[in-house]
């Protein structure tokens, strides 16, 4: 769609890659350095009074993101803030939104949840005092599966409901490529009392979200994936407008969250600002944010509606050319469903089938034939075709390199 906006890496003979990591980083914006740029520029220029004269005003830089963000997640403007990274922000909302009451203490995650997802849950359970062992809730799926069936999440919440504080998975599972029911679940877990969270991850900018309309209580996600926004790009988060004003919740306070009327009076008692920049913390780091302007101005001219029918029709055909191999020597584990799935198609290694190599070395001969794509222990390659950069040139060049190497 806007592969001329990008920069594809090459190989050392000078030709393109076929880059299909964009569900782990996606690539630089043409105009990223621009943006950079510029920043620096007025830095060097106008030092402190960049942050009422530069360009793009320093002190209200976050905001030139909050619109178009809220647009790819379905989302009021009011509702989203960029800031921090994503398990930071996955924990200053749990600091809210995990409210631990009598027996309703457990947390729910999906088995086989990026580890981050894990990590942040079972420390946050701990630092509460709760005993992950007990509390801590990993729903699998079934056994010889990869996938999650939508009714075995909802037997889950059904049978234990009562005792579920917070649901939070991932939109999209990283592993498979997934894309669950956020609207049924978010519905189904609510009726039980249980509050929503989404990591959105591999979803923001991969598929189209209704956040707000699915009145899904909190979600956060990274934006260097599908959104381009350069290597550990700051993130985001989403917060339903009922918590706006909810004097009950405990958050972890920052200056930069205090009403902006008066935050520079300096004044001891915190009062937030009465949106999601009220879970702010710290002034933003403008160099780490001035890519995600070039990679928004490139979302801006489209649609996620747009985004999506490419790429069904990438992943589609990159389905089909898998089939047509006809090799017992992969699976695809990703759902057949395209309405389940997003911009992935995870491939199962059978080493049996390949020996006496391995679905690493696999994976290392396809790198060395320019193949961008990425390994998951124990034996998944994953193949993102990005809808605004990639095309059927590079799924063909995979798929040439594949069968020749699995021949």
């Amino acid at each position: 769609m806007f592969r001329s906006s990008f920069y594809i890496p090459h190989k050392p003979n000078g030709e393109e890659v076929a880059y299909f990591c964009g569900n782990s980083l996606g690539l630089q914006p043409k105009a990223a350095a621009a943006a950079v740029m510029q920043e620096l520029e007025d830095w060097q220029q106008l030092a402190v009074e960049g942050h009422v004269r530069a360009r793009r005003a320093w002190t209200p830089y976050h905001e030139n993101f909050t619109h178009q963000l809220a647009a790819i997640v379905g989302a009021k403007p009011t509702e989203v803030v960029a800031m921090n990274t994503l398990t930071v922000n996955l924990h200053l909302l749990l600091v809210s939104f995990y409210r631990p009451v009598g027996k309703r203490v457990k947390i729910v995650i999906e088995k086989g949840a990026f580890p981050s997802d894990r990590y942040a849950v079972e420390s946050h359970l701990k630092f509460r005092g709760q005993d992950p062992a007990i509390a801590l809730v990993e729903i699998a799926p079934r056994a010889g599966e990869y996938l999650l069936r939508t009714e075995d999440i909802l037997q889950l919440i059904a049978e234990q409901g009562e005792e579920i504080a917070v649901f939070m998975m991932g939109g999209i599972n990283y592993y498979t490529g997934q894309l669950f029911d956020m609207a049924t679940i978010t519905r189904a877990a609510q009726e039980k009392g249980i509050c929503v969270g989404w990591d959105l991850a591999h979803a923001a900018g991969n598929v189209p979200l209704s956040l707000h309309d699915w009145n899904v209580d909190f979600a956060a996600w990274c934006n260097y994936k599908y959104l381009n926004g350069g290597t550990g790009a700051i993130g985001a988060v989403y917060i339903h407008e009922k918590y706006h004003q909810d004097a009950s919740l405990h958050r972890f306070a920052g200056w930069w969250g205090y009403r902006k009327s008066d935050r520079f009076e300096m004044k001891p008692d915190f009062v937030p600002i009465a949106t999601a920049e009220g879970w702010q913390l710290s002034n933003q780091p403008i160099l780490s944010l001035a890519p995600l302007v070039a990679s928004l101005e490139i979302f801006a001219q489209t649609s996620m509606e747009a985004i999506r029918a490419q790429s069904i029709e990438l992943t589609n055909y990159l389905e089909t050319q898998i089939d047509a191999l006809n090799t017992d020597k992969i699976a695809i584990i990703s759902p057949r469903n395209v309405a389940e799935r997003g911009a992935q198609l995870s491939l199962k290694i059978n080493n049996t089938a390949i020996a006496p190599r391995d679905s690493k070395e696999i994976f290392q001969q396809l790198l060395a034939q320019g193949n961008i794509i990425d390994y998951r222990y124990p034996h998944v390659i994953r193949v993102a075709p990005a809808p605004l950069y990639n095309n059927k040139t590079d799924i063909d060049q995979f798929i040439g390199a594949l069968n020749k190497i699995l021949s």
